[in-house]
């Protein structure tokens, strides 16, 4: 049999995060021929935000090499920086909002779709306001604008994440499927229904990404006009009009209501109104509102944080499970790198946390206290350490004849351990506790015995939001991976 192919890959999130693996056969991620490439210099834009109509001035900045995207508020004290990633996503009602240490950015989907259509990796995108402006309501004049300030290559190598099985999101009561299929490139086709006569069934499709410009970043996003009212008093699409949104008139309507609903937004004049499409805009394309959720997907799956290969398929998709496709690809980006990343473990080493630091911080107790100390701990991941000796109770039925540690021990073992990595955020630890919800893709690979020293890993692949918070786990005895699944839980105070 031949050895197995090993290469070893250098890594970079858009945090600037570095990590290195070594991979057989089945590679995960890879480095193409390609250089990584920014802007050549700086450029700005100025409009309105489509649901604020507040007047944003946008710049677009040349950014090093793995910087990825990010999104500075220069109109907030310190200039804050929020990365452009899924698990940033804080509200997706008729848009993108990201949200890093409660400094928010909205309607990011066009802007990023320019980006990453135009093969662009890295950018420092600034905002004097809380959302981007809608310009047109396409991603046509922001893609002007980066070909304007230009695109130059950078000296490190573009990496890109191979999707190597089927990942999904689904929501059957509402017919929204989102599905990625291994592909040697990224491409991506979209089909909506909204049940109307007027737009019917629609198909977009994207088979290379360098049809972008072509074929989709022009495309206007859409509403319909029985939306527009109840959309406004929800404090939504103050900056609308019929210059950067085609709006959808199904059905005809009497001139009053047309000039009740133009006087709302304080946009009279509107005269012409059959069926179709409100004061008879032309549309670009007859498919552009597909055109237009295919751009939406595309700016939101830029959350991946990475450039990926696979073949994108999605059935009414929007903004929502655009951005849970994202995480899910950036979960699964995650436990790739995980998986070839063993925590080194040095029993000289000081640990962080003590086992009197740990009672100090979690209600467990002898028998079922299972972390013995904390070897590593950021804002992020958290390394445990559980000693296994013949003593432990459970050995004495869990075998007499062949000791083995039973797996749901294992699985709290890590809970516990991520309970330490949640806790050790919050003020106060002491006075909250961790529980479970859920347990996913639980995976057993080998068995645990006395004698045996096992090595807990947890990372974060959501942050802590209303109390809820998802981790990926590990369990290793030396280099063997023994146990690893996802971990749901909800952080709670104590009475």
């Amino acid at each position: 049999m031949p050895e197995p192919l090993c290469i070893t890959v250098n890594f970079a999130d858009s945090s600037g995060f570095f990590a290195s693996f070594v991979a057989g056969i089945n590679i995960i991620f890879v480095v193409m021929s390609e250089k990584q490439r920014t802007l050549a210099k700086s450029i700005s834009l100025s409009g309105k935000g489509l649901h604020t109509g507040v007047n944003v001035r946008i710049t677009f900045n040349p950014a090093p090499a793995n910087h990825g995207y990010k999104f500075c508020r220069t109109d907030l004290p310190g200039k804050p920086v929020i990365d452009a990633l899924a698990e940033y996503v804080s509200d997706t009602s008729r848009g993108t909002t990201i949200q890093q240490n409660n400094v928010s950015v909205g309607t990011v989907e066009h802007v990023l779709a320019s980006f990453y259509g135009l093969g662009v990796d890295n950018a420092l995108i600034e905002l004097d306001g809380p959302e981007a402006p809608i310009m047109g309501g396409s991603a046509q004049k922001f893609v002007e604008a980066i070909k304007e300030a230009g695109i130059v290559e950078q000296d490190e190598e573009r990496n890109y994440f191979v999707i190597k099985e089927k990942l999904a999101y689904s929501d059957e009561e509402r017919g929204v499927d989102l599905i990625v299929y291994p592909d040697d490139h990224l491409s991506i086709n979209v089909l909506i229904d909204y049940n109307s006569r007027i737009l019917g069934n629609q198909y977009a499709i994207l088979d290379n990404i360098d049809e972008f410009e072509k074929n989709i970043y022009n495309s206007r996003t859409f509403v319909f006009f029985h939306e527009l009212e109840p959309l406004y008093r929800n404090g939504l699409i103050k900056g609308g009009d019929l210059d950067n949104a085609v709006v959808i008139l199904e059905k005809e309507v009497e001139q009053e209501e047309i000039d009740r609903i133009a006087r709302l937004f304080r946009r009279p004049g509107i005269s012409k109104h059959t069926a179709g499409v409100l004061n008879n805009t032309e549309l670009r394309y007859p498919n552009e509102p597909a055109r237009h959720k295919l751009l939406d997907l595309l700016g939101d799956l830029a959350l991946v944080g990475f450039p990926f290969k696979g073949k994108v398929v999605a059935t009414k998709p929007g903004h929502y499970a655009n951005t849970r496709l994202a995480r899910i690809i950036r979960q699964e980006m995650k436990k790739s790198l995980s998986k070839h990343k063993i925590p080194f473990y040095d029993p000289n080493r000081p640990p962080v946390y003590t086992l009197e630091d740990i009672k100090k911080r979690l209600p467990h107790r002898a028998p079922f206290l299972l972390v013995d100390k904390i070897i590593s701990l950021d804002e992020t991941t958290v390394v445990g350490i559980k000693n296994v000796t013949f003593n432990e109770s459970f050995f004495q039925g869990h075998f007499p004849d062949e000791p083995v540690m039973p797996g749901v021990l294992l699985v709290e073992a890590l809970a516990q351990s991520g309970g330490l990595l949640v806790l050790s955020g919050l003020d106060e630890p002491e006075r909250y506790s961790t529980y479970f919800l859920k347990i996913d893709k639980l995976k057993f690979k080998q068995k645990v015995v006395p004698g045996d020293t096992i090595i807990l890993k947890m990372e974060l692949t959501e942050p802590l939001r209303r109390g809820i918070v998802t981790m990926y786990g590990q369990a290793f005895v030396g280099n063997n991976l023994v146990v690893e699944g996802e971990m749901t839980a909800q952080v709670i105070k104590n009475k």
